[in-house]
């Protein structure tokens, strides 16, 4: 029986059942997401508008001249932007809207392999299927396909950036960042981290290509100076259709304006906060866990406290999500696994028998997915703190030198997350 239960009973290694099971549920995902859902559409179309703006670039008419107090999707990008995406409308519009819409997928099949790629883990692991199936399961990534916007783009050239920030390809690091902000400068909160990590040279290009196709498409458009007349005040307004950010939701719900003020202040404060201790104490004992955390960080602040703050800007925390994976990530803990269900859940909560109740979960879900998730992450990084001082070993050997990597940092946590045998590794330190 023993010769024969190797037969019968063979043997699979954990890293070969994952990727046995998710790779086909992951390409068949991606499949009915991107050649069904989104080639159907729906009735918010974003292609459309930067279609029609690229259409009238090219033939030497006004780009910024929309009716912006409807509620339809709006041409929003600079005119480095506009530049960009000239070549879109080259061909008919369904057509460009497909290879738009393929070019969204390898996009995110690229970020995929590149965000495991980053976290140490090879193309072949367990860990790319995982990452796919996660990816292709959230509404971030469903209503980016289906309404055809950007963000897929966004999202690659976020992880280029860090990636080749980690390996100090500094010049190279501020080239994805660039090209992204070129289009959507919603990144350029992220130029803070080259900054407090001593990488002027990323600055360079991050800044420079913006900055220079903008000069160059300037004298390009008809209607240039509209969008610093008309553009730019719009997209410091917070609109109360589409947004889910604090200023946004509070103008939909009436939420006054007092309350409005002190919430996003409160966001601001707790991130400022969440900045400094990873700064002081992760910087240089885990990079890695310092530059995805503090993205999110950055990332779900601007989200929440800003004018606009739509769902799908989610995917952009998930080098934050990927953080689950390393000890001393502020992801272990289960409020922030509900935030992250908030904000990024296909989910629809319309509901017929209680109309008003589904209509509240439904338009609040995203703001309380990103409130919560930052709010577990300031409370995780205060505790610690906290536990710090009340021990005695808030100082880092290292501070005086500017060199010397703290190990007990990074062995913090290694039994789950938040505990204190973190602190008491610090301790022994120390002593």
């Amino acid at each position: 029986m023993a010769i024969l239960d190797r037969y019968l009973h063979p043997q699979m290694t954990f890293e070969r059942i994952i990727p046995m099971v998710l790779w086909p549920i992951s390409i068949m995902m991606i499949f009915q997401r991107s050649v069904i859902l989104a080639v159907n559409g729906d009735r918010t179309d974003d292609f459309r508008p930067v279609y029609q703006a690229a259409l009238q670039f090219l033939n030497g008419q006004p780009v910024y001249a929309e009716n912006l107090d409807t509620v339809d999707p709006h041409y929003l990008y600079p005119p480095s932007g506009t530049l960009l995406m000239a070549p879109m409308a080259v061909i008919d519009p369904e057509r460009s809207r497909w290879i738009f819409i393929v070019l969204s997928v390898v996009a995110l099949v690229a970020s995929a392999f590149l965000l495991a790629k980053l976290f140490g883990f090879s193309a072949r692991s367990w860990v790319v299927p995982v990452i796919l199936f996660f990816f292709f399961s959230t509404e971030t990534v469903s209503h980016t396909l289906i309404f055809t916007n950007f963000n897929s783009f966004v999202l690659l050239g976020m992880l280029a950036f860090m990636l080749l920030m980690m390996r100090r390809r500094d010049l190279w690091a501020g080239v994805p960042i660039g090209l992204v902000v070129a289009v959507k400068p919603v990144l350029i909160p992220l130029l803070l981290l080259p900054l407090l990590n001593r990488q002027w040279r990323v600055l360079i290009t991050a800044i420079g290509i913006p900055l220079i196709l903008n000069i160059v498409a300037w004298p390009l458009i008809a209607d240039p100076g509209s969008f610093v007349t008309r553009t730019v005040p719009y997209l410091g307004e917070a609109r109360d259709y589409y947004n889910s950010s604090i200023a946004g939701n509070g103008a939909y719900f009436g939420v006054a304006d007092w309350l409005v003020l002190l919430l996003r202040i409160a966001f601001v404060a707790m991130a400022i906060f969440g900045l400094w201790f990873l700064y002081r104490y992760y910087r240089r004992t885990d990079e890695l866990l310092w530059l995805a955390t503090s993205s999110g960080i950055l990332l779900a602040t601007q989200f929440l406290v800003g004018a606009l703050g739509q769902g799908y800007y989610s995917m952009l925390l998930f080098p934050l999500l990927m953080t689950v994976f390393l000890p001393g990530s502020t992801m272990r803990n289960w409020p922030a696994w509900l935030g992250v269900y908030g904000c990024m859940t296909f989910d629809a909560y319309y509901s017929e028998e209680w109309i008003a109740f589904g209509r509240m979960l439904e338009y609040n879900k995203v703001t309380w997915g990103w409130s919560l998730l930052m709010i577990a992450m300031f409370c995780s990084l205060l505790f610690r703190y906290l536990d710090m001082r009340r021990d005695g070993v808030t100082s880092l050997s290292g501070d005086a030198g500017g060199g010397a990597a703290d190990p007990a940092l990074t062995d913090r946590s290694r039994d789950g997350g938040d505990g204190g045998d973190g602190v008491d590794a610090v301790a022994t330190v120390e002593k």
